[in-house]
């Protein structure tokens, strides 16, 4: 029975590190089934994802990380190897559903990459769609008082859950500087618009004053600058002059649910590299 793992890397530009790396699987009887490379020619950065399966099905990713050290050092590479297992994810939101019931339903039907293992927010009106899919709920408070214990609560439930990926699905509070260190590379966010466009309270209603003719969306990782972090996706819906605040805001909610349930499924098949403020994204 074979196995299948996942190669990401990236390192300086400079000849020999495809052959060096299908060498290293050939010698150990993989088979390459995915492979895309990047070549940042400003950057001078070189960016690898491959998919490959092993005959040896005693290996795993921590003897294949090992073995691969030796390459990597010749090529300065950062790089993980991945199995097949799905990453744990949870989601965090507020009062809006419509991001939750999206990826709830890509979850249900195979297709989200990911395996959805909780809900936590602030508030209790999703406990009943969240306990409906059959995922625990949690329910965490956050005032101003009590925000960096509701933090810690949060990160020590990361911790407890094993999750590899925090999804903030229209979770309408801000991390603690200390949070966002603390999940970096794995906390994705969903932003109403195009970043840095209409930011704070009401965006539609800004977006309609501002009389635009495309409702956008973006999902980015978390950083402690707020709604600036690297970008994985963003989703664009062309409307007119006869969209009210109210049906914007349903159009809006469209853009946010693709351009999030593609950022989560990128990210849980190791598709997204981080390239500095920038992503490097295998779709």
């Amino acid at each position: 029975m074979t196995k299948t793992f996942t190669l990401t890397l990236s390192c300086p530009q400079r000849p020999g590190i495809v052959h060096a790396v299908s060498s290293f699987l050939f010698g150990r009887h993989c088979d390459i089934a995915e492979h895309q490379q990047f070549d940042d020619t400003r950057g001078h950065a070189f960016f690898l994802r491959t998919t490959f399966h092993c005959i040896d099905d005693t290996v795993d990713a921590a003897q294949l990380t090992e073995q691969f050290t030796a390459v990597a050092d010749e090529f300065g590479m950062e790089f993980r190897f991945d199995g097949s297992e799905l990453p744990r994810v949870v989601v965090m939101v507020s009062k809006m559903g419509h991001c939750l019931n999206d990826l709830i339903f890509r979850w249900r039907a195979g297709t989200l990459g990911g395996d959805l293992v909780a809900v936590v927010s602030n508030h209790e009106t999703l406990r009943p769609m969240a306990e409906a899919a059959g995922l625990p709920f949690y329910h965490i408070p956050v005032t101003p008082a009590t925000k960096p214990e509701a933090d810690a609560q949060l990160l020590a439930l990361v911790d407890e859950l094993d999750a590899d990926l925090v999804v903030l699905a229209r979770y309408m509070q801000i991390l603690s500087d200390e949070a966002c260190r603390a999940l970096r590379g794995r906390a994705i966010n969903i932003h109403h618009s195009f970043l840095p466009g209409f930011k704070g309270a009401k965006p539609y209603h800004q977006a309609y004053d501002r009389g635009v003719k495309q409702v956008g969306a973006t999902a980015h990782y978390v950083t402690p600058d707020l709604d600036e972090g690297p970008i994985i996706e963003q989703e664009v819906i062309r409307i007119d002059h006869s969209y009210d605040p109210a049906r914007l805001a349903h159009v809006g909610q469209d853009a946010e649910a693709l351009a999030l349930s593609r950022a989560v499924r990128w990210h849980c098949e190791n598709r997204v590299l981080l390239h500095g403020h920038r992503t490097v994204v295998f779709s």
